[in-house]
């Protein structure tokens, strides 16, 4: 599988620090760019976005894609980073998927 080579600011409010990133505001735009796009080398997570929306959604949808695909989508250089307000919020995307990738690298 081919992956797409951009970078992708999941952020409700802020902005990028560069034009490198792509910029998506809630959970469903940034997974519409996954569908489109494929999967970026590296995204920075805002925990809490608008409402009740929250980058968790993206992050299952980066496994469960990843699973159907055989471990193809998320490309070997895959880098993320975890930020925003809530603690505990930025500890669970990193754990989870931490220990996704994890265990996808003792299988391949």
């Amino acid at each position: 599988m081919t992956h797409s080579r951009y970078r992708l600011l999941i952020d409700d409010l802020h902005e990028a620090a560069s034009s490198t990133w792509v910029v998506a505001r809630t959970s469903s735009e940034a997974i519409s760019l996954l569908e489109l796009h494929g999967c970026p080398y590296e995204i920075s997570f805002d925990h809490d976005l608008r409402a009740d929306d929250t980058a968790m959604a993206v992050v299952k949808k980066l496994i469960e894609t990843d699973l159907d695909s055989d471990g193809r989508f998320i490309p070997e250089d895959f880098k993320f980073f975890a930020h925003g307000a809530n603690p505990a919020g930025k500890e669970n995307i990193h754990l989870t998927l931490q220990s996704y990738l994890n265990q996808r690298a003792t299988r391949h």
